[in-house]
């Protein structure tokens, strides 16, 4: 059975992502940035056979044209523990990693190894350097809460979600780098 992986992000639009990159290089370079790693992602994701692709886009009725196929969803209301959430429970029976778009490292061996992971645990985290997490799999057997009480943004967001899953077996993945600022986007740049 394929697992289900939801891309989560903002629909490509100027001025609305990667704010806090822009202030640094600009909307325009930071809107590039964002369509670039989102479509990578994507068409990496989309190739896999072993893989359902998912896009999960806020605001819900974005439209924009993307050059592969992949079925959509809106991510709808609330902070980001209550759209991740909600887009795991519209898949209530299914192996299900949510991923960010932001990080450029990912990919699908990232999401196979979450999968494979859930054949020992109940979920799988992605690591990010700066204390969250750009990765988040679970099987169907979930808390009834998994994202409660997280404070999002900060470098405690994986050890608060970790809390929620206390008595259940986790797996780590990998720790990868988000690119939020100009010096992340220096040092990606740097390394290519």
């Amino acid at each position: 059975m394929k697992g289900t992986v939801i891309v989560f992000a903002r629909a490509p639009r100027l001025g609305t992502v990667k704010r806090r990159l822009a202030c640094d290089i600009g909307d325009r370079a930071a809107l590039r940035f964002h369509l670039a790693t989102l479509l990578r992602l994507l068409r990496g994701l989309a190739a896999d056979p072993r893989l359902r692709t998912v896009l999960a886009m806020t605001p819900d009725q974005a439209r924009f044209r993307l050059p592969l196929r992949v079925a959509r969803i809106g991510q709808g209301a609330g902070d980001l523990g209550v759209r991740m959430h909600r887009a795991f429970h519209r898949f209530p029976h299914a192996r299900v990693a949510l991923i960010g778009c932001d990080i450029p490292d990912a990919g699908p061996p990232d999401a196979r190894a979450a999968f494979r992971a859930l054949g020992s645990a109940q979920a799988a985290f992605g690591p990010a350097a700066d204390g969250g997490y750009w990765l988040v799999a679970m099987s169907p057997r979930r808390p009834a809460r998994p994202f409660a009480r997280v404070r999002w943004s900060t470098e405690c967001a994986l050890a608060d979600t970790l809390a929620n899953f206390a008595g259940r077996r986790v797996a780590l993945l990998r720790t990868l780098h988000d690119v939020d600022t100009a010096a992340d986007w220096r040092r990606l740049r740097d390394a290519l």
